[in-house]
């Protein structure tokens, strides 16, 4: 390929789609698969890596990340390419560079999207000061399996929620303006369907249908790409019978067609190789071919692109308008980040990470992602004018490193402060506190220290034992067929049970787990998930009453595992089970004649219910729903109606209340849901206060994908709820009428 310079014929146009044209006019079909190729930086020589973008053989550089290599190659592709196209530099900032957020599931259980916004902000400010410029984030899929490792990055189990955190992580990423000097393009990944993997297990295949893709999976990334996402990714996934990485109908059907979405779409980390792996195509020649047809428009890590395209293109066996469209889109997104105007890095215009305004920032999100799942005989908060021995037992009350959770490639385990430090900071010499860690790791069934750590809580006022999962139990690749606390953690518990203590439990993990043998071992359980840079500080100030809980679960927790899936907008079934239609095993008597008369649908040992359900989440007050009202019984298919309630704060203390609505449509044309979240809001009320709350439900909040996989609003009659969880029972019905 000739290396001599060309003229620039965008410079003089100031219109981004006119700029894009004109240099798509001066690129070879070499120059332009260059583009659509994605370099893993750890994976090649530097020397090998500089020659390939000075060819024009790479579009973006994955994980490369410190400025003076990103600022290298930035001027290699700027300065030494033949059209002098800067590089789009990719990097797994998923819930914080170096300042760690809560795990994006801790943030969904926020419900506060003004949070998940400011949490994403800092992570772009820090990953831009370095040279980055795209992240892979929102993770929007909808997971309803907590064995599935990857439900740590994922929002949880709801679309709606799903979808207003996903676009305020979009909003935090990508600024004001893309063309920001701190802004980095976001990433909606993974399409689609990646959380319905079976069993739980990374990777597997994923049987779904297509009303349910349609009204569950993909309204998260829909709304993200209204919300002007500027890039999506692909699952790795086979979606009934089509990996997603050359499917079509997402790609082109869906996301192009009817969506007319506009970004660039990148695969997962050599998923185009692993369709020869999936038994889908034969060679890398079949997996470029039919990944380009597809839709894909950028190969992340593999090369079958670079080696294929082409010879395709040679050959007949492909389409250059496919290539002009993919390349189209690479240059818009580049353009929209102002990389030609401003392709090098300055990091002295950036503010130092990890500074107290970032901190700030993930103690605010840490506090209000805890979500408190049982708080018997006020147990909490601890008084520390009464409870002056404190001990804490635990291997994750003073690890930095597992705190911050799965994903933390950048993140600064130095600067985390873990609960231990936090409890020691905040009581001084005002409490005696002792510390066992009792257990080498959360895996471990070493019980040598056991000893240690009931001698501490039997001469303690007050035992706090941190518990769960260490960070790489979850993520990627990290699923688990038995999610009840791992290693000897629970005989540990029961151990201390014995001992009659007030005993508080704090569960650091990345997934829902199974405490149907565990909560009843303890008086009060806050669930931290993994919480962060500043978590420490936030579960400690919680704990002792400085903050009052706020979080709510954005997932169903299970009892046992053998419930999975369970999640709270299931269908209704034909024999729905109720609270005195099923009868335990252990309560029926032996040689019981079998009869299907009065059957439901329930386990015989562990019923219908979750431990936990969706949208759970005690406080330290008590709130109470009254006076549920509609302005109207009635509403036409373009209308709205006012749902209206009165909440008081019935407890001593100030406090917040995440309040939902619920909806069900009755009847359709095919069955709906036995619920739908639809609105919530925060409100913040003093002890005794009560105030009037007003929810707008509009008939286009109603319309779902019918039996033809129509949008559509259908006639009929509609239940609605509000309250404080899934289960709230604060009811009224009304009817949406026919055109």
């Amino acid at each position: 390929m000739s290396q001599e310079k060309v003229s620039p014929a965008w410079l003089a146009e100031t219109n981004t789609e006119h700029r894009v044209e004109a240099l798509l006019a001066e690129m070879s079909i070499a120059e332009k698969i260059g583009q659509m190729a994605q370099m893993p930086h750890e994976h090649h020589s530097n020397d090998w890596l500089k020659e390939q973008v000075r060819q024009g053989r790479a579009g973006s550089v994955l994980n490369i990340v410190y400025t003076a290599r990103v600022n290298e190659l930035q001027r290699i592709a700027v300065e030494e390419s033949r059209l002098g196209i800067p590089l789009i530099i990719g990097r797994d900032v998923i819930h914080g560079y170096q300042t760690m957020m809560p795990i994006p599931l801790g943030q969904a259980a926020t419900w506060n999207p003004d949070l998940v916004e400011r949490g994403a902000r800092v992570s772009a400010i820090e990953a831009a000061s370095d040279g980055i410029n795209w992240t892979f984030a929102p993770m929007l899929d909808i997971c309803r399996d907590p064995r599935w490792g990857r439900i740590a990055e994922s929002l949880g189990e709801d679309p709606y929620l799903a979808s207003v955190l996903g676009k305020a992580m979009v909003k935090g990423f990508q600024g004001k303006n893309l063309s920001d000097s701190d802004s980095i393009a976001a990433c909606a990944k993974h399409f689609a369907a990646y959380g319905y993997s079976e069993a739980g297990r990374d990777y597997a295949y994923v049987n779904i249908s297509e009303n349910e893709l349609r009204n569950v999976v993909l309204p998260p990334f829909k709304a993200c790409a209204d919300a002007g996402v500027a890039t999506f990714m692909t699952a790795f996934s086979d979606i009934n019978g089509v990996p997603a990485t050359a499917n079509d109908f997402l790609l082109r059907e869906i996301l192009r067609e009817e969506w007319k979405y506009d970004g660039f779409v990148v695969s997962d980390w050599d998923s185009v190789s692993q369709l020869i792996t999936h038994g889908f195509a034969e060679n890398e020649r079949a997996a470029a071919k039919y990944s380009l047809a597809a839709g894909l428009d950028m190969e992340m890590s593999s090369k079958a692109y670079l080696n294929e395209l082409e010879n395709l293109l040679v050959d007949g066996e492909s389409e250059l308008k496919w290539i002009d469209d993919a390349v189209r889109r690479i240059l818009r997104v580049k353009f929209e980040l102002g990389l030609f105007d401003r392709p090098y890095t300055n990091v002295k215009a950036f503010p130092v990470k990890g500074n107290k305004n970032h901190l700030q920032a993930a103690y605010e999100c840490a506090v209000a992602s805890c979500v408190l799942l049982k708080n018997d005989y006020q147990t909490l908060p601890i008084r520390p004018e009464k409870q002056k021995k404190i001990a804490v037992i635990g291997p994750l009350a003073d690890d930095g490193y597992e705190q911050m959770g799965t994903w933390t490639f950048d993140g600064k385990e130095e600067w985390c402060i873990t609960p231990l430090r936090a409890l020691r900071d905040a009581l001084g010499e005002n409490a005696e506190i002792s510390y066992v860690k009792a257990l080498p790791s959360s895996r471990s069934n070493d019980k040598s220290a056991f000893a240690e750590a009931i001698a501490a809580a039997r001469i303690a006022d007050t035992v706090i034992m941190f518990m769960g999962e260490e960070a790489i139990l979850s993520g990627e690749a990290h699923s688990r067929a038995d999610i009840d606390l791992p290693g000897a953690q629970n005989e540990l518990l029961e151990e201390i049970s014995k001992l009659g203590k007030s005993t508080v439990l704090v569960i650091l993990a990345g997934r829902p787990l199974t405490l149907g043998k565990t909560q009843h071992l303890v008086n009060a359980v806050l669930y931290a998930w993994h919480p962060g840079t500043m978590g420490g500080p936030a579960i400690i100030d919680l704990l002792l009453g400085k903050r009052s809980p706020v979080g709510k679960l954005p997932v169903s927790f299970p009892s046992v595992v053998g419930q999975i899936p369970i999640y709270y907008n299931h269908r209704m079934s034909g024999k729905p089970a109720t609270y005195d239609s099923f009868t335990f095993i252990d309560d029926i008597v032996p040689r019981a004649p079998q009869t299907s008369v009065g059957n439901t649908s329930f386990h015989l040992d562990a019923g219908f219910e979750p431990l936990y359900p969706f949208g759970y989440g005690l406080t330290y007050t008590h709130f109470s729903y009254s006076h549920l009202e509609l302005s109207s019984s009635e509403m036409s298919a373009e209308g709205e109606i006012e749902v209206k309630c009165i909440l008081t704060n019935e407890g001593q203390r100030e406090g917040t209340e995440i309040v939902q609505l619920y909806i069900r449509d009755r009847f359709g044309s095919v069955t709906r849901p036995v619920r739908e979240l639809k609105k919530f809001q925060h409100v913040q009320l003093s002890a005794g206060q009560s105030t009037p709350l007003v929810f707008r439900l509009k008939a286009e909040d109603l319309a779902f994908y019918n039996r033809q996989n129509k949008w559509s609003i259908e006639p009929g009659d509609f239940d609605v709820w509000i309250g404080g969880d899934s289960k709230a029972n604060l009811h009224q019905s009304f009817r949406i009428l026919a055109n």
